[in-house]
């Protein structure tokens, strides 16, 4: 009874080292870095000191001291916190509009910790890129990060060894019992015994089982997801420069997100719309505008589209697309110091320019099952979900009323796309849990009556996608 009292203590003493070491561990930065392009970024500006769709989080845990419970109640339940009654929750509430901040009621306090280190880092300089010492340029170098493996490596040796000395102890004591009872022929059992006990095998193979249980299904859970994924296009399209500096809408490229279930890759002639005039981009010159010259068969230097185009070689397409980039090349740098009174200088240059950028645009355009130039452009696919799973853009945006960068996040400020949401399905249900459904002026929710009336006499604040049947398994899955 004694033997088994104190290994109930012992196992006691190692759960409480346990929780202990990892209680008071620092935030985990770049998690919470992680956490929050995954789960704030959608609405909060990532400078932390601008406003966006929510407000600037820089200096988050000052406006809330001595209330740090109540802040992690808002992260995960704003609503509730605001039904409470808190005077500073419900203006804030007013401030915006009474927009419904998303819950995230999955959050533990050590990954809203780490989100809150996150931004007090951003916002105060003390995470990101530093500058190296030394340096005159200015040159910046990326925040150490730091990895835990090595104290995690110690704690579970150090709990390990206890754990032995621990069964060695409860053994010798187990023995000394038997011995007072008056077993004078009681054995000692040896280390190997305890090893290969019961009890301990018992707990090994249920240990692994667990873990093999947990690694699978996270796999699983991972299987197909691609968050941040950005990869190079056959063409460096910048959105910053086309949706951003040029304020082009989304939907004048992607024209199908408003009436189909596709939001569609723009065609060509689509770029041709501008490019027929624009000629020169601002960042590449001619390297990539030629490109799509070149898909399409259009000369830009007689500004007509080549006659029996589709039946070239790709050696004679270019030699008219490298006199194009040989000529600008000249025309930009004939009064460069470099150059000026250096013609067979110049024309060198020319002609090396015009065979490294058409060596680019054949590789770009062409691949193992197309050998020409002419043709689709084929641009690498970012956004997928599988196969059993449906989306259909025309719901969010021409019904709904979703914003593009709702889902797909500041897409105007990326000089390359990559993907900015998670789009699982947590992420999904959780946002049709929250969005409130815009009845005004919306003639595809004039049959819901009930809810219309409800909400005219107050007896409803809001209708969610919720409501209306957002999460019936059929609407997304057939």
């Amino acid at each position: 009874m004694f033997g088994k009292t104190l290994a109930l203590r012992g196992l006691l003493l190692i759960s409480a080292l346990f929780i202990t070491s990892f209680s008071f561990a620092e935030p985990n930065l770049d998690e919470g870095k992680a956490l929050f392009k995954a789960n704030c970024a959608t609405c909060h500006a990532k400078s932390m000191k601008d406003r966006l769709t929510g407000p600037a989080l820089g200096g988050t845990q000052e406006r809330w001291e001595g209330r740090e419970e109540l802040l992690y109640a808002w992260i995960r339940n704003s609503q509730a916190v605001i039904a409470s009654g808190d005077a500073y929750a419900n203006s804030l509430y007013r401030e915006y509009n009474n927009s419904v901040m998303t819950s995230f009621p999955n959050l533990s306090d050590e990954q809203i910790e780490s989100i809150l280190g996150y931004i007090d880092g951003v916002y105060t300089g003390t995470y990101g890129p530093v500058k190296v010492a030394g340096d005159p340029s200015g040159a910046t170098a990326a925040a150490p990060k730091k990895d835990n493996t090595f104290l995690y490596v110690t704690l579970l040796f150090i709990l390990g060894i206890l754990a032995v000395v621990l069964a060695r102890i409860i053994s010798n004591l187990n023995h000394l019992a038997e011995v007072k009872a008056g077993n004078k022929d009681a054995e000692r059992r040896t280390f190997g015994d305890l090893l290969t006990s019961r009890g301990v095998v018992g707990f090994v193979i249920f240990a692994l089982v667990v873990l093999g249980g947990y690694t699978t299904l996270n796999n699983a859970i991972d299987l197909g997801r691609q968050q941040g994924y950005a990869p190079e296009q056959p063409i460096k399209f910048s959105h910053a420069t086309h949706a951003g500096v040029q304020k082009i809408d989304c939907q004048y490229c992607h024209d199908g997100a408003r009436r189909s279930k596709h939001s569609v890759i723009p065609a060509a002639n689509t770029c041709m719309n501008c490019h027929k005039a624009i000629k020169k981009g601002s960042n590449y010159g001619t390297a990539e505008l030629t490109k799509i010259y070149a898909s399409v068969g259009y000369d830009p230097a007689k500004d007509v589209y080549i006659e029996n185009y589709e039946n070239m070689s790709n050696e004679e397409i270019s030699s008219i697309y490298k006199e194009w980039i040989r000529t600008n090349f000249i025309d930009d740098n004939a009064d460069s110091d470099r150059y000026t009174g250096k013609d067979a200088t110049l024309n060198k240059a020319a002609v090396d320019a015009a065979d490294n950028q058409w060596s680019e645009i054949e590789s770009s355009l062409t691949n193992d099952e197309k050998d020409r130039v002419y043709g689709p452009i084929e641009w690498v696919r970012i956004h997928n979900l599988p196969d059993h799973a449906y989306f259909n853009h025309a719901q969010h945006v021409a019904v709904g009323k979703v914003e593009c960068q709702q889902c797909h996040g500041p897409v105007e400020t990326m000089e390359k796309v990559a993907q900015h949401s998670p789009l699982s399905m947590g992420w999904c249900i959780n946002c049709h849990r929250q969005t409130e459904v815009k009845f005004a002026e919306n003639e595809y929710y004039d049959s819901y009556h009930l809810y219309k009336e409800q909400m005219e006499n107050g007896d409803r604040a809001k209708v969610t996608v919720e409501d209306i049947g957002g999460l019936e398994c059929q609407k997304c899955h057939y």
